[in-house]
């Protein structure tokens, strides 16, 4: 089998200065909610590849990633020139472990995410295997303006689909709302904002978290929680935590 597959570009949506998606149609191999695969051009005689996590669930045949321009990057820069009718590039084979049959059961299913960092929550959330297994799910999105709270209306579509199961609760930084918690996902889960805005309880007995974003966010979080008595989880001893790192690179 071939490394690659030729795609052509459907779309290319921009939702900021900096933040784009891209849907593209490409016969791959079949891949599962959470995991990533890579997306690739050719500058100037050479193949330029960096991973992105689908947003599309496995059933959608349109494909879609979600991503920043990295400053002086090749490849982003170039991504955000495509138009409908081009042609990109994508591994064949998808990769990842960020994914639920990773997860042990539980009633909660907590999932935290800053940034492009949302892409892969989306597409499991597009699954229906989540909705079998977790009794409650909390989508947690944290951005630094509202203009980076993306995809609102995916998730309120799945919010209107699952009115007693799922949350979303956002977090904005840098700018004053009256309906987003202000600051980061670790402070507003050690002074308890974040689960009194959910009104559920996040500890080692009913929980799952999963944690998908910049490294700092993912570390700090998880030392929160492992101060609660959560741990993290492995296959050969199972936890609470399971995490994926979103990290900006050079391309």
């Amino acid at each position: 089998m071939s490394a690659w597959v030729e795609g052509t570009v459907v779309k290319l949506r921009r939702w900021t200065d900096e933040l784009y998606s891209l849907q593209v149609k490409a016969d791959i191999p079949p891949f599962t909610a959470g995991q990533f695969t890579r997306l690739a051009l050719d500058i100037d005689g050479e193949r330029v590849a960096r991973p992105y996590s689908f947003v599309n669930s496995p059933g959608n045949p349109l494909l879609e990633f979600y991503f920043i321009i990295v400053p002086h990057g090749p490849l982003t820069h170039e991504l955000i020139r495509l138009q409908p009718g081009d042609s990109v590039y994508i591994a064949t084979r998808p990769a990842g472990f960020f994914i639920l049959s990773e997860l042990p059961d539980a009633e909660v299913l907590w999932m935290l995410s800053t940034g492009t960092a949302i892409g892969p929550f989306l597409s499991i959330l597009g699954d229906d295997v989540v909705w079998e297994r977790f009794r409650k799910i909390v989508l947690v999105h944290a951005v630094r303006t509202v203009a980076e709270l993306t995809y609102q209306d995916e998730i309120n579509a799945l919010l209107e689909q699952h009115p007693e199961q799922l949350q979303m609760i956002p977090f904005v930084s840098r700018e004053d709302t009256d309906f987003a918690i202000k600051g980061r996902v670790p402070a507003a889960i050690e002074d308890g904002r974040l689960e009194a805005r959910s009104g559920i309880p996040l500890n080692a007995e009913n929980s799952q978290v999963m944690i998908c974003g910049n490294p700092a966010m993912v570390r700090d979080t998880t030392r929160v929680l492992e101060a609660r008595g959560l741990k993290k989880n492995k296959r050969r001893d199972p936890g609470q935590i399971t995490t994926e790192q979103y990290w900006k690179d050079s391309i």
